[in-house]
């Protein structure tokens, strides 16, 4: 029932967004409308002298102005709030009463052309994360009593089976029992490139079944599910914030007010000094100026914009960063502690080489037949097809499997390592037949993720593991990494972790087991590796990979400094442009249409900076 509370909610949540989003098309279009309606007057208005270009800028300035006017009286009354829409009200109709209507506006124009296009540029960063929510179909069809029926996602239990056809969604996680296909999981890892599924496959809610119809057994209701969590994910990172932008916040309260006061002082003050009936006109036109000049729209718009845009094309990209606080982290990475088995290699052992009689592998296959042994299911994946029988099968820990095969007695156990590799040796009646070597291999892309890393300003990358030191040593060097800390327990790894972050500054860990759980919350930087894997991993963490590429690791690191190069652009070029604008109006040079740019320009060139992170490829070759 707490399932089923829990998604009806959120469908209720969901169904409320994208009411929300039709409000919001038709408020878009009410705007463009206004937008469109007061240009064409005040463009008439150039065209007509006296009391009729009166009434029409009168009109035009109402069409765009009005509303903002009265959020700004209704924000300082109920508030006592002072912001970017007191400042243009008050300066435009500081400009009406010196007789600088075509000025005011002007302003309050390109003021609502400024708001137009931040509400359409964030309506878009938004609506590139939010098509996550496509990932949930509302029905499945579920195979009961011999009958196939069509129930809601919240009727689906654990151990249903599902059917999906050809080109349909698959809504939840489960095991493949029948069928075989090609599924697209581009949603939800960012791997353009289907992989092929066949019975005993697990398939994860959100990827598409693209090629044959199969049946899954569902082993995770929805709220337990891959697509539950990867919304869950997606909708807290909005909520936090980086350091960066609370100052933004925090920074421009205190600058609005500090401009009001220095405008009155500008507009009112100065005039007393330099005679004030000649000259109280032209400063209380610049007080008006200063105003429109010094609204704080460019940089409070464009900084959360800029990390919304960045998070949006992590999540493109198969990577999700829980918020914009985990961004800024991020883009100050120093160094890389990395788990080994799992992150750094498959994590799953493969025959590497068969010594001793050529039945060496047929008969550990028959021996091994029964067991769940990571080793037993390398050696049958191996030898591929169906071992020979095997009687009287007893299997102890940490010795191997004794099996009665032909009549004879064999036995697997381990035998000696071999750097990383792991030996296995088989014998017949107590007689050696052979031995048969695994290794746990780099995954393909290792190397390219430690160079990526490094080429991304990454300054050292170390292995913690909890395997022998040989083994580690010889993975280690292989994949290029700095330094290997090997044998470690999991409070081994946090003390060592704890070392390279007093060495090196901000550092991440990337790990992917239940046991890296401490670590991860340890780091600086947690990153979980297969965000379909370790629940508690990907709870501790702060990046999840969706996919177990650890070249997703230099993307998201490249994403992040990215980002944090744009809000600081951003940033710096709304001050110093307002700045040097601030000064050739104190200084009597400029007039209202410099102000205009510096306001509403200057807001525009931020917010489609900003939208930069969005476009970013960081994968692009």
């Amino acid at each position: 029932m707490e399932n089923v509370n829990e998604l009806s909610l959120e469908k209720a949540a969901v169904e409320a967004e994208e009411r929300e989003e039709h409000e919001e098309e038709g408020s878009t279009v009410a705007e463009i409308v206004k937008i469109v309606l007061a240009g064409g007057l005040f463009a008439a208005s150039f065209f007509t002298r006296g009391a009729v270009n009166t009434l029409l800028l009168v009109i035009a300035y109402l069409i765009v102005g009005g509303e903002v006017i009265i959020s700004a009286v209704k924000e300082l009354f109920t508030e006592f709030s002072i912001d970017e829409e007191f400042l243009m009200s008050i300066a435009t109709v500081g400009a009406w009463a010196i007789g600088e209507g075509t000025e005011a506006v002007a302003v309050m124009l390109f003021y609502a052309v400024g708001e137009l296009l931040e509400d359409i540029a964030c309506d878009r960063s938004r609506k590139s994360v939010t098509a996550l929510l496509a990932l949930r179909p509302d029905t499945v069809a579920i195979r009961r009593n011999g009958a196939v029926e069509t129930v809601p996602l919240e009727d689906v239990r654990e151990g249903d089976v599902a059917l999906f056809s050809p080109g349909e969604r698959i809504a939840l996680d489960g095991i493949i029992i029948s069928g075989e296909t090609m599924v697209d999981n581009s949603a939800l890892t960012g791997e353009s490139v289907p992989e092929a599924k066949k019975p005993g496959d697990t398939v994860f809610g959100g990827g598409i079944n693209s090629l044959g119809a199969i049946e899954v057994r569902i082993t995770k209701p929805y709220a337990e599910s891959s697509t539950k969590r990867i919304l869950d994910l997606v909708e807290n990172a909005r909520d936090k914030k980086a350091k960066t932008e609370r100052f933004i916040t925090k920074f421009a309260k205190k600058y609005t007010i500090a401009v009001v006061l220095l405008a009155a002082i500008i507009a009112f003050v100065c005039p007393a000094f330099t005679g004030y009936r000649e000259t109280f006109s032209g400063w209380f036109y610049r007080g008006l100026t200063l105003l429109v000049v010094s609204c704080p729209c460019a940089f409070v718009i464009s900084v959360p914009l800029a990390f919304f845009a960045g998070i949006g094309c992590a999540s493109r990209n198969g990577i999700l960063i829980k918020g914009a606080a985990s961004m800024e982290q991020l883009a100050k990475l120093n160094a890389a502690a990395l788990d080994k088995t799992g992150t750094v290699t498959k994590g799953e052992l493969s025959v590497s080489g068969i010594s001793g009689s050529p039945d060496t592998l047929s008969l550990a296959a028959a021996a091994e037949a029964r067991s769940t042994h990571p080793i037993a299911k390398a050696i049958i994946s191996a030898y591929g097809g169906t071992p020979p029988e095997a009687e009287s099968i007893s299997e102890e820990a940490g010795k191997g499997v004794t099996a009665i095969v032909s009549g004879d007695r064999i036995t697997v156990g381990r035998g000696s390592s071999k750097g990383s590799a792991l030996c296995v040796e088989v014998r017949k009646n107590g007689e050696p037949v052979g031995e048969i070597t695994l290794k746990d291999d780099l995954k393909p892309d290792s190397r390219e993720a430690i160079l990526g890393l490094k080429n991304a300003g990454v300054s050292r990358v170390v292995m913690l593991s909890g395997d022998r030191a040989e083994s580690a040593g010889e993975i280690a060097r292989s994949a290029g990494i700095d330094d290997v800390r090997a044998e470690l327990t999991p409070e081994g790894k946090c003390s060592e972790l704890e070392k390279i972050q007093a060495e090196c500054g901000v550092t991440c860990f990337v790990g992917d087991g239940i046991n890296d759980a401490p670590v991860l919350g340890q780091a600086d930087i947690g990153v979980a590796m297969g965000g379909l894997g370790s629940d508690a991993a990907i709870e501790t963490a702060d990046v999840v990979i969706l996919d177990d590429k650890l070249t997703k690791l230099p993307a998201a690191v490249k994403i992040s400094r990215k980002t944090m190069r744009i809000a600081y652009q951003c940033v710096w070029f709304a001050l110093l442009t307002k700045a040097a604008v601030i000064v050739l109006e104190i200084a009597g040079i400029g007039g209202m249409w410099p102000a205009v740019f510096a306001d509403v320009g200057v807001t525009l060139i931020c917010i489609l900076n900003s939208l930069r992170a969005l476009a970013y490829k960081p994968l692009k070759k």
